[in-house]
């Protein structure tokens, strides 16, 4: 994904879409809908992170007993 200083091609077809005015129970249903998509698109490339890193729990323990802080 990349940030541009105009309106990427996601937020053109949302204001498509947005062009009419939806009862708010439509709208969260949306947003939640858009809010599990990029959660699951976010898991699938930590899975396959932790696959390609031979991550596992010991791993995220070092880390989180890391300190990182410069003196």
């Amino acid at each position: 994904m990349e940030a541009v200083g105009k309106l990427t091609n996601l937020q053109i077809e949302l204001l498509k879409l947005f062009q009419y005015n939806l009862p708010e129970k439509q709208l969260a249903e949306i947003k939640n809908i858009l809010a599990k998509y990029f959660a699951e698109t976010a898991t699938a490339e930590m899975d396959e992170l932790w696959k390609k890193n031979n991550w596992n729990n010991d791993v995220i323990k070092q880390w989180a007993n890391e300190n990182l802080r410069k003196k």
